[in-house]
């Protein structure tokens, strides 16, 4: 209506981004973890087309009277090749970015829940380790809803993040395995985001973490369950665990501690997929087979 000042906003048109790893859209700054970078090379016109890049020649490239090794041996054409253009450094080896390190952003639900003050828990100090205290029975928590929270927090590398996670993990695995089979499928994705990472201190956190979920429900009816439910998310799991596994390492005669505190990523992997295969049923070798494909069955060995 005339005379009404109506100051009329424009809404922001937002990019809808996926949360995946390999989303390169722009736009709202979102962070997630183990994301990949956008690559900006030129794109080459001769990978989509059969057109080629000819560009002026430069008359100065090609061969002239006097100038040629004809004739010589490879040992003397060596010889003049040297003294004429100097030492031909050899071309610097790629190295493979597979391994590096990616972002890990400090954006965890178990950060923000626990600054807000919404987790039962807190960190007893008493004693020589420390320990979480809980606010209530452990077996009474809702499953669906904490349990992811808890792995969502072990990509953390601060304190007292990174220890409120991994112990608030086992203590619900431990009070009650029944409960974790239906809690899998929300699991996968902190678990992958954590491995993404490729944060060596993170994955072997991860490893053991596995390898004690593989088992939590050994003693418990029915058994062996929370192994075969993970065979159908192994495309996401086992990926990264392929470009670690040979991650090994060549102390020589030297004494290589990280054995005994089993922080190898290497040897943590191949653990951890002999236990895949042993409590995942029959369908698990075939699985991680086809993702390793180094990967040797403990049975044959």
């Amino acid at each position: 209506m005339p005379g009404n000042d109506l100051h009329i906003q424009s809404k922001q048109s937002v990019s809808k981004q996926t949360g995946s790893a390999f989303d390169t859209t722009s736009g709202s700054g979102l962070q997630r973890p183990g994301c990949h970078e956008i690559n900006v090379r030129e794109v080459d016109v001769e990978a989509f087309s059969m057109s080629r890049k000819v560009g002026r020649p430069n008359p100065n490239a090609f061969m002239k009277r006097g100038t040629g090794t004809g004739g010589l041996a490879d040992s003397e054409a060596k010889k003049v090749v040297t003294q004429r253009q100097g030492p031909v450094e050899e071309p610097k080896k790629k190295r493979s970015t597979a391994t590096q390190q990616r972002k890990n952003p400090p954006n965890t639900e178990l950060r923000r829940y626990y600054e807000r003050g919404d987790l039962p828990i807190q960190i007893d100090h008493g004693g020589v380790l420390n320990k979480i205290a809980w606010k209530v029975e452990v077996s009474k928590l809702d499953y669906h809803h904490y349990l992811p929270i808890f792995f969502d927090g072990l990509r953390e590398e601060e304190a007292p993040y990174a220890f409120l996670a991994e112990q608030g993990v086992y203590d619900m695995m431990q009070a009650q395995p029944g409960k974790v089979l239906a809690v899998i499928p929300q699991l996968i994705i902190p678990i992958k985001n954590a491995l993404n990472t490729r944060i060596p201190t993170v994955m072997v956190r991860v490893l053991k973490i596995l390898q004690t979920l593989v088992k939590a429900d050994e003693n418990v009816e029915p058994r062996g369950l929370i192994g075969q439910a993970l065979v159908p998310y192994y495309r996401q799991i086992l990926p990264v665990l392929n470009i670690f596994q040979n991650d090994r390492l060549n102390s020589g005669d030297g004494i290589d501690y990280g054995q005994q505190k089993r922080t190898h990523v290497g040897e943590l992997i191949t653990e951890t997929l002999y236990i895949f295969e042993t409590y995942g049923g029959s369908d698990a070798f075939i699985n991680i087979k086809y993702l390793v494909p180094t990967y040797q069955s403990n049975e044959s060995s």
